[in-house]
């Protein structure tokens, strides 16, 4: 599936383009994905190396990176550490070779935000690229109505603002998230394993437990003395409707 066929472009607040780096020393990777990334309309970089990486995070100042993990010289996660050191805190996007859950927890441990496994479709880097970018509060949509609503909830895609009947509800990034990707498929049950994979995007050994809880959170913030718009649905999974 084209993950960004009807995505709505994303630009900097000012309207200009957002600007990506793109770091890994296949250099036919780097430009299947600076291809990819330009027909977003995005700006982008490469480089080949971490040496190169930090160079070019320094005169680029990009937006978000996609950070190879194994190169010659220095790798991703050295890179990060120096990055996040210096007090950069670009969104990072990690693609690797090794699949194994370890690697992802260090990864994402080491100040990483997403991790994209080789090998991977072209689609799924601009989607999580364009997750990452929103979720950092870096862009912004051209749709004149980032307005999401079911009942009296509300949530603003933009600003990150939710209220339920005029009152406004404090939600954390994954909270938020969570509310997001219920209400984008509003009246349709969505699975445990479909959360896990849209909103954390990476598994920790298939842990469904994160996602009872966090529902439990968000029904607190949400549901608590309203009528409840969140539906467990036995067996299958969870769907936010208005009341009838």
């Amino acid at each position: 599936m084209n993950a960004t066929a009807t995505a709505p472009s994303l630009t900097r607040p000012d309207g200009s383009p957002l600007r990506v780096l793109v770091v890994d020393d296949e250099q036919m990777l780097t430009d299947l994905l600076s291809m990819a990334l330009r027909m977003e309309g995005w700006d982008v970089r490469a480089a080949s190396s971490g040496l190169q990486a930090l160079q070019a995070a320094r005169d680029f100042d990009p937006d978000a990176m996609v950070l190879d993990v194994m190169m010659p010289d220095l790798d991703g996660m050295a890179v990060l550490q120096r990055l996040r050191h210096s007090g950069n805190d670009v969104p990072v996007l990690f693609l690797t070779a090794k699949d194994a859950v370890a690697d992802r927890v260090a990864g994402l441990t080491a100040g990483g935000d997403d991790y994209v496994t080789k090998p991977f479709s072209l689609e799924e880097v601009v989607a999580r690229l364009r997750g990452l970018m929103r979720r950092a509060g870096t862009a912004t949509s051209g749709e004149s109505e980032p307005i999401l609503r079911v009942g009296d909830l509300s949530l603003n895609e933009d600003s990150h603002e939710v209220f339920r009947d005029g009152e406004s509800i404090e939600l954390t990034a994954t909270e938020f998230e969570l509310l997001r990707y219920l209400m984008r498929n509003q009246r349709r049950v969505v699975s445990k394993a479909q959360i896990l994979d849209r909103v954390w995007n990476y598994d920790f050994g298939g842990r469904s437990s994160v996602v009872e809880l966090y529902i439990s959170y968000l029904r607190k913030k949400i549901d608590a003395g309203r009528e409840p718009l969140i539906q467990t649905v036995r067996g299958v999974g969870y769907m936010i409707k208005a009341p009838q």
